[in-house]
């Protein structure tokens, strides 16, 4: 596995940026911050090829994946010019593969996160659909000994009471009030720091696959099984 590190400069630019949020600061500082930018850049860049041993990922380099720190500040209460983090998403490649992984890099309040985070309403249907019928097939899967160990239970956002065509004393009816199907797994800055991360949120994706897989294919198909791509 590639050896690639995220330098201790890459956290305390972002602290220090967290004190200075402005332009004249950040322009001061700006051979830091492309400095931080390219080491996350490495970072990300590596995690791609590990990701291709066992997914496939779309996304073709690091600084496609990485979002930009500069603030779309339009409709945001906070003025502040810059994000405070550095952060990345990757993409499953081909309509078949669904699901996307994200990375997120700040001081005191990092971590990774996958799954479905707004899924479209034709998505939304058929996974209620899915659940409806095969809701033990989802008990069994959610307690999936790699991804418990790694990301603990599913989590998301959740409406309050049963979805419209559902009873509210449905077997299922935790898992039919969810809108969002998400795993996170945070980290200290230690842990960010540390010769292993890369290994380690390579090794906590790969252990999202079950569910990703699962979900690929009720995504993919109708109700009688028929591939819909």
């Amino acid at each position: 596995m590639a050896s690639i590190t995220i330098n201790k400069d890459s956290i305390e630019f972002l602290k220090d940026l967290s004190k200075n949020n402005n332009r004249e600061w950040f322009n001061i500082n700006k051979d830091r911050y492309l400095e931080a930018q390219g080491n996350i850049i490495a970072f990300a860049d590596a995690l791609i090829i590990e990701m291709n041993r066992h997914d496939k990922i779309e996304t073709a380099s690091g600084k496609k994946i990485l979002f930009r720190i500069y603030k779309d500040v339009r409709f945001s209460k906070d003025k502040t010019p810059y994000n405070k983090h550095w952060s990345g998403a990757l993409k499953r490649a081909t309509k078949q593969l669904r699901g996307g992984y994200y990375f997120r890099i700040e001081p005191g309040n990092s971590f990774i996160a996958c799954g479905f985070f707004g899924p479209a309403p034709a998505d939304m249907k058929r996974i209620r659909q899915d659940i409806d019928a095969n809701y033990e097939d989802w008990q069994h899967l959610l307690v999936d000994a790699g991804l418990v160990a790694t990301f603990g239970k599913m989590r998301g956002e959740c409406i309050k009471s049963a979805p419209y065509g559902y009873k509210k004393d449905h077997p299922a009816i935790d898992l039919l009030r969810h809108k969002q199907f998400l795993f996170k797994l945070e980290f200290t800055d230690e842990e960010v720091l540390s010769p292993d991360f890369l290994f380690t949120v390579n090794n906590a994706f790969k252990n999202m696959r079950p569910f990703l897989d699962y979900m690929s294919e009720v995504l993919s198909t109708d109700a009688n099984g028929i591939s819909i791509i």
